[in-house]
């Protein structure tokens, strides 16, 4: 795809949004823009849509919204919504198929922070802990729904991912549905609802939003102990991290830098170099991607990747 692809993107979710009436504020209707541009360019695999409106009017709005651009260019076809529980998350398919398999063959190598001791602790790699284990089981859950060869073979003949997903031992897969039970954007087969990947498991979401949106440190925490990370949390200061971006404009006008993603380490355990290491590496994976989409005449929409941290914040929640 060529550059003008990111043009040809915009355009099409300017439309789109005002086609469906979805009035979004101009922050939050940047921040989609932003999203949408980084799962087209594959810079992220995951993001989650935590802005825009409140379930399931949101779930309505991504599915229209969606649907109509998905017809409009070639260039959103594999994205997909992704439902657990009340979180929402616009993803890249074939990203996610590939990522989840690095994930488990130990290619990305994330590092986790156990909440559930005062002060937190950063786990060993080799260490065992039973919601690890959960969240392992997870990600083999979501390896056997996304194949990268699956994925690459739909996306190779146009053949859709399906909404409904085949019934296995330990969850059932349903259709997204509205407030009324009616199916949303059926027809489309473009929403995903793995909501059940977490009963039975002692994973939590904060747990799973770290694992999905790629951040370098996770907060490991079960279910019984959700009071007790918060304690922990609480009274310590963290350093919060920001990966900005810059997006490559053909005009002369001053580049804007937007958050790609943030996420806290309590500053105690950020101080000691390995989550330092952590966002560095983070952040030159960035700057390889751009590299390789430059360089493969695929849309590269970025003309910067870079982080930034404050180191005096105190947090009051996980």
């Amino acid at each position: 795809m060529e550059a003008e692809g990111v043009e040809e993107v915009l355009k099409v979710v300017d439309t789109c949004l005002a086609r469906i009436k979805w009035r979004l504020r101009p922050s939050s209707k940047r921040r989609l823009e932003t999203d949408i541009l980084a799962l087209c360019t594959r810079l992220r695999p995951v993001i989650m849509v935590d802005y825009g409106g409140k379930m399931p009017e949101l779930q309505e709005h991504l599915c229209k919204l969606l649907d109509l651009a998905q017809k409009e260019t070639s260039i959103l076809q594999a994205l997909r919504i992704m439902v657990i529980e009340d979180m929402i998350y616009l993803i890249h398919a074939r990203e996610f198929a590939e990522y989840v398999l690095s994930t488990l063959s130990s290619e990305i190598h994330m590092r986790f922070v156990d909440l559930e001791q005062d002060p937190p602790k950063l786990l060993p790699q080799e260490e065992q802990h039973s919601v690890l284990t959960d969240l392992v089981s997870i990600q083999n859950l979501f390896s056997t729904i996304f194949h990268v060869e699956q994925t690459n073979k739909n996306f190779a003949s146009d053949v859709p991912l399906p909404s409904v997903l085949p019934e296995t031992k330990s969850s059932q897969y349903v259709p997204c549905s509205s407030h009324d039970g009616e199916p949303i954007a059926s027809q489309s087969s473009k929403c995903i609802d793995l909501s059940s990947c977490m009963q039975g498991s002692q994973v939590t979401i904060p747990t799973l939003n770290g694992w999905l949106l790629g951040y370098p440190v996770v907060y490991l925490f079960s279910k019984e102990r959700i009071a007790d990370a918060i304690c922990s949390l609480s009274t310590k200061y963290l350093h919060l991290f920001q990966i900005v971006v810059c997006r490559d404009q053909k005009s002369n006008k001053k580049a804007i830098q937007e958050e790609l993603m943030s996420f806290s380490v309590p500053y105690d355990l950020s101080m000691e170099g390995k989550t330092s290491c952590g966002l560095r590496l983070f952040s030159l994976g960035c700057w390889l991607k751009l590299i390789n989409a430059s360089t493969c005449g695929k849309i590269c929409g970025w003309r910067s990747v870079s982080a930034t941290h404050n180191p005096s914040r105190c947090s009051n929640s996980v």
